[in-house]
């Protein structure tokens, strides 16, 4: 649904079938020969889960960790009140993850991925009108692992698809839309009867992005046992959805949590106002009520995410981002029932402030925030400051900042070099594996420099321009326009050169360069007053992008940069080239 969520989608497409010398060769298979026998149970909202004929809440979480790690986390798993795992691909790396689900009395919903699953953005276009190749080779993959895994007790039910339902509308559009979509709703029926087919002991379902879906699978796969849905800040609105749609089957919600990436408003530099700790654990709890307030028709939920990555999405949404634990665990913890009262839980933080403009914040120069953490527990409080760039390049690596305490909840650190909107997170923690998390976004801007550019607005010429695509053309001209959104950008080869005519020799001080993220890790400034013969006044072999900001006292009508070796396999690109006198 968004680049904030991330997916296990392992999946092979072709596997062998076992032999019968393989399958006597695996004896941990034999020992789960008796597998729950797990069925939807009553009619028209009145409908329960039952395992071995006894009722059966779904009270889950959507599996991070990889499978061969199952054993470290399946116990925190149980004694925060989980019961449910849900995952989104299944095949031979599975099974320690069924094993240990087994063992520890969990159950695992699990996926089948179909493309293009994950929602928006996700590409994998299949033409499932016509593709059969890719069909059968998918119900040939499915069939075999539920031929594997059917009698294996950690089973609950089988989930086939993903959101592809959405997705397919990045593919198709119209009435060509519309056919795929009932193509793949019908393609899903036919993975659910052949499932059937082999193991009648577990339902099927199938995952999409809200209740869009549900008329699709309403009227083309009438063999799925139930629907699940992934919502986040609309769950409470599933109930009233399935109410007006006339549907006659119950539902579990297989993702939901606080409000996403794509649900809340921008903040005031235009990025999404991320919610902090608090709103993230009460989005849970909510969550959880609206699930359990549909009784008889919703018959549980997988929460996201128990996930360990310590990156942009998981900061949003993990439960125990690099194993620490956050309020949103705690929430889930005591909403699933478990034991809390002898907790030990996460400091809590206060908005972060900055001091100064957050619209403004200059590259590269000292930067203080104003954020003050307390602790439920009165534990000492160890802070940290990160950084990320999602916002400029689609990164979503976190990076530790060196930082120094001013006293009064003030953090001093150096504001990045690259212009743009950054994400700025504060990381508090209690010595107790617990971790608060706080976030704001920034924008950095260039350095404001003393004295006159006076390149703005002269004739700028270069050895090449990118004439379309994006955000281009992309012309010599806009370096020296003195906007920050607009830019140069060479062709993707070495050498490439931009320079600036100033019209008469002219005196300067300084030059600065912006990069956009296609910068120069080689280069120099040179200076002409006929435009043939150069004068190097300076050589750069360390360049990083950002700002370059350098002191260089000359005489000159033109001033080039003269770029040698790319820091990037794209070409060269300046936002900016100013000349100050």
């Amino acid at each position: 649904m968004s680049r904030s969520r991330t997916r296990r989608m392992t999946a092979p497409l072709t596997a062998g079938l076992l032999t019968v010398g393989a399958l006597t060769a695996l004896p941990a298979a034999q020992a789960h020969a008796a597998g729950s026998v797990v069925k939807v149970t009553g009619g028209q909202g009145a409908w329960q889960l039952t395992v071995d004929g006894k009722p059966y809440q779904v009270k889950g979480l959507t599996w991070g960790p990889s499978a061969a790690d199952a054993g470290s986390y399946l116990p925190d798993l149980r004694s925060m009140g989980v019961n449910t795992i849900r995952t989104w691909g299944t095949d031979a790396s599975s099974k320690p993850l069924f094993d240990s689900a087994a063992a520890h009395g969990i159950k695992v919903v699990a996926g089948f991925w179909l493309q293009p699953g994950g929602g928006p953005g996700s590409g994998g276009c299949v033409d499932y009108v016509t593709d059969t190749t890719y069909k059968n080779n998918m119900l040939n993959e499915f069939t075999n692992w539920v031929q594997t895994y059917k009698d294996n007790a950690g089973v609950l039910m089988w989930d086939v698809g993903n959101e592809s339902v959405l997705g397919l509308q990045n593919c198709y559009g119209g009435d060509q839309l519309e056919r795929q979509r009932d193509a793949y709703t019908s393609f899903v029926n036919e993975v659910a009867r052949r499932i059937h087919g082999i193991d009648p002991n577990h339902p099927v379902t199938s995952t999409d992005a809200w209740v869009g879906a549900w008329p699709y699978f309403k009227r083309n796969a009438p063999d799925l046992d139930l629907y699940a849905v992934n919502s986040y800040n609309g769950v409470c609105d599933v109930r009233s959805a399935w109410e007006q749609g006339g549907y006659d089957k119950p539902y579990i919600v297989t993702e939901s949590g606080p409000a996403g990436e794509w649900e809340v408003p921008n903040d005031a530099n235009g990025v999404p106002a991320e919610p902090n700790d608090q709103a993230k654990a009460a989005g849970y709890t909510k969550a959880w009520n609206c699930v359990t307030g549909h009784s008889g028709v919703a018959l549980g939920a997988t929460l996201f995410h128990y996930g360990t990555e310590y990156d942009f999405g998981g900061i949003w949404f993990n439960l125990l981002p690099a194993g620490q634990k956050r309020l949103s665990y705690y929430a889930v913890k005591k909403a699933y029932g478990g034991d809390t009262s002898h907790d030990n839980t996460p400091p809590v933080l206060s908005e972060i402030g900055v001091v100064g403009n957050p619209g403004a914040v200059e590259a590269g120069r000292d930067l203080t925030l104003d954020v003050r953490a307390t602790d439920p527990d009165g534990d000492p409080v160890t802070y940290e400051v990160l950084d990320n760039s999602m916002y400029l390049d689609g990164s979503g690596q976190l990076n530790s900042l060196r930082s120094t305490s001013e006293g009064a909840g003030r953090l001093k650190f150096t504001a990045p070099d690259r212009p743009g909107v950054w994400k700025i997170y504060v990381k508090a923690t209690d010595g107790h594996g617990n971790v608060g998390v706080q976030s704001r976004s920034i924008r950095v801007v260039p350095p404001v420099i003393d004295g006159t550019n006076v390149a703005r607005g002269r004739t700028a010429t270069a050895s090449s321009f990118q004439p379309s695509g994006g955000d281009c053309p992309c012309t010599a001209a806009n370096a020296v326009d003195g906007r920050p959104d607009t830019r140069w950008a060479s062709d993707w080869s070495d050498p490439q050169w931009i320079q600036v005519d100033l019209g008469t020799p002219t005196s300067f001080r300084h030059v600065q360069l912006v990069w956009e993220t296609a910068y120069a890790k080689a280069y120099t400034i040179q200076t002409s007053n006929d435009g043939q013969n150069w004068q190097t006044l300076r050589r750069i072999t360390d360049g990083n992008g950002g700002v370059d900001d350098l002191d260089l006292n000359g005489t000159a009508r033109y001033v080039r940069v003269n770029c040698t070796q790319r820091g990037t396999g794209w070409g060269y690109s300046l936002y900016e080239l100013g000349v100050y006198a």
